[in-house]
């Protein structure tokens, strides 16, 4: 389990249990986290395989998360369950979504120190066996570096408006939009991302 995925060790234990839940109804897990606070959040992005997902979706998910961990729950607290998709500026969690963004904008976190700094803002070039390639300007030149996967502790894409005509035009293609609701959806885009929330005792 990355830990982009999930970072903590509860993270990943509960990432264990729901991710074949959420497997089951056809989605991935993009990423889980327990958020600290007077009541615990658990917090968990989730998409289709092809991208596309809706609040009806999120709502089911919810409901089937919820059975798992009122059976297998290491959670002895009450917390909130809040399912969400990614949204359009998403974290980029898996090897396989560095590869799938290729040719749009992202910022990069990496544990360590590389070359004296840990964050870096670029185009993604791809990636090649467990390294994400991407093109960085420094100066006036553009280089294009790898980052091991592993190095990686937090990724994201950066809003940018061919990212955003990308994700309509995504959603449209799957079914997901139509024209006549063209209005309703440039409001969620602004809003980033469909929630369902559910408060678990």
């Amino acid at each position: 389990m990355s830990d982009l995925i999930a970072k903590t060790s509860i993270d990943q234990r509960l990432a264990e249990i729901v991710t074949p839940v959420i497997e089951g109804l056809g989605f991935e897990l993009v990423r889980l986290r327990l958020m600290a606070g007077k009541t615990r959040t658990l917090q968990i992005m989730a998409d289709r395989p092809e991208g596309g997902i809706e609040v009806q979706d999120c709502a089911d998910i919810s409901t089937a998360v919820s059975a798992v961990l009122d059976v297998d729950d290491p959670l002895e607290d009450a917390y909130t369950l809040e399912v969400s998709s990614p949204g359009i500026d998403r974290p980029l969690t898996r090897l396989k979504d560095f590869a799938t963004w290729e040719g749009y904008e992202a910022r990069i976190e990496t544990s360590e120190l590389i070359d004296g700094r840990r964050r870096f803002k670029g185009v993604l070039a791809g990636v090649e066996e467990n390294e994400v390639l991407i093109e960085i300007e420094e100066g006036s030149e553009t280089l294009t570096i790898g980052l091991q996967f592993d190095w990686l502790s937090d990724a994201k894409l950066i809003l940018t408006d061919e990212l955003i005509a990308e994700m309509l035009r995504a959603r449209k293609a799957s079914g997901a939009i139509d024209e006549s609701q063209f209005d309703e959806i440039e409001t969620e885009t602004e809003e980033g991302a469909e929630s369902a929330t559910r408060q678990e005792d």
